[in-house]
């Protein structure tokens, strides 16, 4: 049996990473670009929110259009789209400009991942799904590993080359494409994949492939199940990229050379949550259990992970203490941290868990809906997602506008959206029933 559609999560794991890597920029320069431009947080929060809005808006039309027109030319379109958005973030010059060009970015990049679910859908069976998209989400952890390390190395002291930065990551995106337009197609039109893995993919019970109408997905309790889920994480993943860099130049007055290890570890620690979060169910299925404990599994343990970050801010003293005694072994020339590096390991732990929980619940869409519903019903969450990502970071703006911001209530948010929305996706689909569409 051939393993090419392992070739083509690999480039859909790239597409992540530069997705992410993009939106990421913005995120890691704010203090700088704040003090450049004189923005406060409160207009930092309305920059966030024009992404997260017209991420929103796009996605609501996208999912229908990667059904329509299908992976191969939506993903294609949208990368290139996205890479020149990102580009003309070196034309900004302030608050509004830089809100017209994050709503640019945002609209551009909403069919990036409707696309990677539709591909994972197109070319892995359903049990290898929630470990294949655990490599997607592993891609989008990557782009937050690359972002801290790259963008220093390309602003300079102060970001005095900031404008190069964005002219530079975002032309990586044009690379992918001169890989993605030869090497996909769907399985059964490949060259490269051969009868065995081709078996393999559709060794799932067939399904007609008529279109399904917004009617029908809307009518059904999965699709709500998945756009809550969404809309109460979604929010806090985008909170974690675009806040986490100034929390820790605010509390920890980490400086633009010095953000890079702190961001690194975190992001590092939420890979292996990806790939973790996907394993467990994935496992669980090969072992006899059934999708809806193996999935609910899983995200139970990943919302658990999460909760801690209420602490993020005023830690315990005895787990700031422990890590004083690991400061006391470590050469001087370290300048080790323990107050600091209590917030890193709690905050990647947190995205550990976020990322084990997207992981399934993206799988979720392909487990209850047909192939040929899968890319409207992620957009339609990913819509949900971002709609309430665009509302709190308008939140998250006000609150922290002090001179001393107050990041409490937003871990508080964070660390119990993601209980309620593990109890709500159980409320809405408590076998995890495969939805009624075709009515």
């Amino acid at each position: 049996m051939t393993r090419f559609r392992w070739v083509i999560l690999a480039l859909v794991f790239c597409a992540a990473t530069i997705n992410i890597m993009d939106r990421m920029v913005v995120g890691i320069l704010a203090p700088d670009l704040q003090r450049i431009y004189q923005i406060d947080n409160r207009h930092y929060g309305y920059i966030q929110s024009a992404f997260a809005m017209s991420y929103a808006a796009g996605q609501l039309m996208s999912g229908g259009i990667l059904d329509r027109f299908g992976t191969r030319i939506v993903f294609a379109v949208a990368l290139a789209g996205w890479s020149a958005a990102a580009m003309l973030h070196a034309a900004a010059r302030g608050a509004w400009s830089f809100i017209f060009m994050r709503g640019l970015l945002g609209v551009s990049e909403s069919p990036a991942f409707p696309a990677a679910a539709k591909t994972v859908a197109e070319w892995f069976p359903r049990r290898e799904r929630a470990f294949a998209f655990g490599f997607v989400n592993a891609g989008t952890n990557m782009g937050a590993i690359l972002a801290p390390t790259v963008v220093p190395l390309l602003a300079g002291k102060d970001a005095i080359h900031w404008q190069w930065t964005f002219i530079a990551t975002g032309a990586v995106g044009f690379i992918w494409l001169l890989f993605w337009i030869p090497l996909y197609r769907k399985p059964e039109e490949h060259p490269r994949v051969n009868a065995a893995e081709l078996a393999h993919i559709h060794s799932d019970p067939p399904e007609p492939i008529t279109h399904v109408a917004w009617s029908s997905l809307l009518a059904t309790r999965q699709a709500w199940a998945f756009g809550v889920g969404k809309f109460l994480t979604d929010s806090m993943w985008w909170f974690y990229l675009t806040w986490v860099p100034k929390f820790l130049h605010d509390h920890y007055k980490v400086d633009l050379l010095h953000i890079g290890l702190p961001l690194v570890t975190i992001y590092l620690m939420s890979d292996i949550g990806s790939v973790g979060g996907g394993w467990i169910s994935s496992a669980m299925i090969r072992h006899g259990a059934t999708v809806n404990r193996a999935r609910k599994t899983a995200l139970f343990i990943s919302s658990l992970m999460v909760v801690p970050i209420v602490f993020a801010q005023n830690i315990p003293e005895w787990f700031v203490g422990s890590l004083g005694a690991v400061s006391e072994v470590l050469p001087a020339t370290l300048q080790f941290d323990p107050k600091l590096w209590s917030a890193v390991l709690i905050l990647g732990l947190a995205t550990a868990g976020h990322q084990g929980f997207s992981s399934n619940l993206y799988t979720l869409v392909s487990d209850m809906f047909p192939k040929r519903a899968v890319g409207s019903v992620a957009g339609f969450g990913g819509s949900c997602g971002y709609a309430g990502a665009s509302i709190f970071q308008i939140v998250v703006g006000f609150l922290v506008a002090s001179q001393n911001p107050n990041y409490i209530v937003p871990f508080v948010c964070a660390g119990s959206a993601y209980l309620v929305a593990f109890g709500m996706i159980h409320l809405l689909a408590p076998r995890l029933q495969p939805a009624i569409v075709d009515r």
